[in-house]
């Protein structure tokens, strides 16, 4: 089933995917899915730099930084742990998304698109199905190496 198949069917908080995911049915890359599964980094970092599709949580933000309200905007989740490092949310399906948190509005990119947003906002990396079941994190030169040169 293709995002706009999942909309017509009634699942209204997808947000429209770009159309080089017009057939995108949200389901995990089968190799990206196994080699992370298998710990297989090597593997993993190969997949995400040919461009694998990852899922990037949008949530709604109030004005004065609680959820929803009259006055909110939509924003990308990041998490900030005890020593200040950020990390921009990723995720490989729809399922470990919805693991994470089930109203969360998915919007499908590639890895490298991912990466060169999560520098772009000052994140230190970004954290791939922070809920599981294998979590994964990318950061460092691996990050820059996946978002390419500037």
């Amino acid at each position: 089933m293709s995002f706009d198949e999942a909309s017509a069917a009634g699942n209204d908080r997808l947000i429209q995917a770009p159309t080089d995911f017009a057939d995108d049915d949200g389901s995990a890359d089968p190799r990206l899915k196994e080699a992370l599964a298998g710990d297989d980094a090597d593997t993993a970092l190969d997949l995400l730099l040919a461009g694998a599709r990852l899922l990037v949580p949008i949530v709604a933000v109030a004005a004065g930084g609680g959820g929803g309200g009259k006055s909110s905007h939509m924003a990308a989740v990041s998490l900030v742990q005890a020593d200040g490092r950020r990390g921009l949310l990723a995720f490989t399906s729809l399922e470990t998304l919805r693991a994470w948190d089930p109203v969360a509005r998915p919007v499908p990119a590639r890895a490298p698109d991912v990466a060169r947003a999560a520098l772009e906002e000052g994140a230190d990396g970004v954290l791939v199905d922070v809920a599981g079941p294998v979590r994964f994190a990318i950061d460092g030169p691996t990050l820059r190496a996946l978002a390419g040169p500037p």
